[in-house]
């Protein structure tokens, strides 16, 4: 690996494992079964400015010259409505970091904005770029199941590095209770316990071996507003495929494909001017795509990302083991 991505890798690490501290502990202080019943998203609210400005704090430390395009800005929090979230997520940012643990509240609301370094239109990428989802799966954070705090490096259009830390999928051997997958571009992907990857050696991950697509399994979200479980389902049946799909919130479906729990993830579009948005693939694509799989479109092109927030040359998405790839793409053309 050359310097400047082993720089990377420890940098991403660092900080998406700090960030996964930081929502860790606000599920446990702020979600309780009257939460849950009155459907208040306060809670993933606090986690998803408190993980991205965690992540941003990291990076504009470490590489101040990279811009970072990740979902969340500052702005609501400044509002004076908005007084007990703000001194929520700035509290949880100073427990999380040990280098912020005297940030006042302006430094950690422009950590925050630091993820917003690209214009909303912009039709063109920087040549390096980092992306980030602070909280991907917010059902999943709220309900207690799968979400995952996801971060990518692309460099000229292709994500070269990724970090995907998902809290609540267990470790391989069951005695932690997440996981952190690192991959970086002809590196292979690694498998790290959570919450401290160093207590455990990392492990490689690779894709499930199956080659004949009706023996497969597809991994789709557990809400049906994200992808055309209608049309999976057909193509289920196109393949041969009689398995229940495994349903999981977040990125966590690109880490069940990498390390072999599936072998099909599709993302099929709800609607024909959707497009993906950036921060919602590119950690999780070279994941599997580094565990020997193989991540495209839903007509097989490589997922663009030079063009902006989204994959706008892109429709949908399918990642596989790689084995099944083609027969999948047939099966979604027919």
């Amino acid at each position: 690996m050359n310097l400047q991505w082993m720089r990377a890798w420890q940098v991403a690490m660092e900080a998406v494992t700090l960030a996964a501290r930081a929502t860790r502990a606000v599920q446990a202080e702020l979600i309780t079964s009257d939460t849950l019943e009155k459907k208040d998203r306060s809670p993933v609210t606090v986690a998803d400015f408190a993980s991205q400005a965690v992540v941003c704090e990291a990076l504009a430390g470490w590489f101040p010259n990279d811009p970072v395009v990740a979902e969340e800005d500052a702005d609501a929090l400044r509002e004076s409505a908005n007084a007990v979230l703000r001194d929520a997520v700035v509290r949880h940012v100073q427990t999380a970091q040990p280098r912020a643990a005297a940030a006042s509240q302006r430094q950690v609301l422009s950590w925050i904005d630091h993820g917003n370094m690209l214009e909303p239109n912009a039709q063109r990428s920087p040549a390096r770029f980092w992306t980030l989802d602070p909280i991907d799966g917010t059902k999943g954070f709220l309900r207690g199941g799968q979400y995952a705090i996801a971060l990518g490096l692309v460099e000229n259009g292709k994500v070269v590095l990724g970090a995907l830390a998902c809290p609540s999928l267990a470790h391989p051997g069951g005695r932690h209770p997440g996981t952190l997958l690192m991959a970086a571009r002809d590196e292979g992907t690694w498998m790290y316990p959570l919450p401290s990857p160093a207590q455990g050696d990392a492990l490689p991950a690779r894709v499930d071996g199956l080659d004949d697509p009706a023996q497969a399994r597809f991994c789709e979200s557990v809400e049906s507003g994200h992808s055309d479980q209608d049309q999976s389902a057909q193509i289920a049946g196109r393949l041969g495929i009689t398995a229940d799909p495994v349903r999981m919130d977040s990125q966590a479906k690109y880490a069940a494909v990498a390390r072999g729990d599936a072998s099909i993830y599709l993302r099929l579009p709800t609607r024909a001017d959707y497009r993906e948005a950036i921060w919602d693939h590119a950690a999780g694509a070279i994941v599997i795509e580094e565990a020997g799989g193989r991540v495209t479109d839903i007509v097989g092109a490589p997922l663009d990302f030079s063009r902006g927030k989204r994959l706008e040359r892109n429709r949908g998405v399918v990642a596989t083991n790689g084995a099944v790839h083609d027969a999948v793409i047939k099966a979604i053309q027919n």
